[in-house]
């Protein structure tokens, strides 16, 4: 007898593809874009395929722009924000999961209630204690205030609270400290969900515009998403030169996340299989 699907199922499998093709259009349509002439980006009826084809936006943008100083500054706060809130955030997560100390209920619920401020609401108060600092248009400025992610520390809480006890009490009879057990027990453990959390925040902080644009004044400082705004000129944006700025600057993303994503696949199975 033959396998036949359902209504349900062929209509979940269609609706799949089809969303699976409104996120790739963006992308498609970015790069086609790109390998454009100016002159053929606002055409009607749109050229689906670029006719010719061209890559004098990309040797421009390259020559042209400050590209490769945004790149730096985009990987330089990437990689440094990105190893902050993994250590604090993990060290917060199990001091809350696993540590007794006076007024630690008291602390989860003053993280939650701040997690339910939005992030826009803070932008004055914390650009003015910046600028009082001297911290505009520096890394550290760039760096610090995105090293808050009380998510983090949430989800490494709830990861921390189902290691089985055992192991603790086992460590602290050997004589290991509460550092060495966090090191050694509770971190290679979870290392799933680090990389997982790792990776999302590594993209979310090369993909933040907002307070980078904020915080910076000069194009020496700027990060890519924010450089993204300087490819200009007396004709004013220049569609096709802007693309290809947007697919230079996705491209260190898409291969980080070819190249770790069996390893963050693997790591979450691993953790699932230990908390199953």
């Amino acid at each position: 007898m033959k396998n036949r699907m359902s209504v349900p199922g062929i209509a979940g499998t269609v609706f799949t593809i089809f969303m699976a093709l409104v996120w790739i259009f963006p992308i498609y349509w970015a790069i086609v874009t790109s390998l454009k002439l100016e002159s053929k980006t606002m055409t009607n009826p749109p050229q689906w395929i670029p006719i010719p084809l061209t890559f004098a936006n990309y040797t421009r943008v390259l020559g042209e722009s400050g590209l490769f100083r945004w790149y730096f500054n985009s990987f330089f706060t990437s990689i440094i924000t990105t190893f902050l809130v993994i250590v604090l955030c993990a060290l917060c997560g199990f001091a809350i999961s696993q540590l007794s100390f006076p007024g630690k209920n008291l602390l989860y619920w003053l993280l939650l209630a701040g997690f339910m401020i939005p992030g826009q609401a803070l932008i004055v108060p914390l650009f003015s204690m910046l600028a009082d600092f001297g911290w505009v248009n520096s890394y550290q400025g760039l760096i610090l205030p995105q090293v808050i992610a009380v998510i983090n520390i949430i989800i490494y809480k709830q990861f921390f609270d189902s290691v089985p006890v055992e192991l603790r009490d086992s460590a602290i009879i050997d004589g290991a400290s509460t550092l060495r057990i966090f090191r050694s027990i509770y971190m290679p453990l979870n290392m799933g969900i680090t990389w997982a959390l790792a990776i999302v925040t590594f993209i979310g902080i090369w993909n933040n515009f907002f307070w980078p644009f904020l915080i910076t004044t000069s194009e020496s400082m700027m990060t890519i998403p924010v450089g993204i705004t300087q490819v200009t000129d007396s004709f004013g944006v220049q569609y096709a030169r802007t693309m290809a700025m947007a697919v230079l600057a996705g491209l260190p993303v898409v291969a980080g996340y070819l190249i770790f994503q069996k390893r963050v696949t693997e790591g979450i199975m691993m953790t699932a299989g230990l908390k199953g």
